[in-house]
């Protein structure tokens, strides 16, 4: 899925995956590098026009995957490669 793609809540794939298959591809592109900050829930709220559960059940996914990792009231990050899950 493109990284720059809206969500279609037409399509077969549920929102939450079509925004983690999203940020799946900004990680991928560079957008955000390894143990950098991505967007904030609220940036991706706004900008994916979710609601704030969808978003975070998106990111969930991809903390399950070992791609992404929180830190409690700092935010969400691109893990290292190797990185054990947190």
């Amino acid at each position: 899925m493109d990284a720059d793609a809206e969500i279609d809540h037409g399509a077969p794939l549920t929102p939450y995956r079509q925004l983690a298959e999203i940020l799946r591809a900004r990680i991928a592109r560079g957008d955000w590098a390894p143990g950098r900050a991505i967007a904030s829930e609220t940036q991706l709220v706004q900008q994916y026009g979710l609601a704030r559960s969808t978003v975070r059940r998106s990111i969930a996914l991809l903390v399950d995957e070992g791609l992404l990792f929180t830190v409690p009231q700092r935010g969400t990050f691109v893990a290292e490669r190797g990185e054990p899950l947190r």
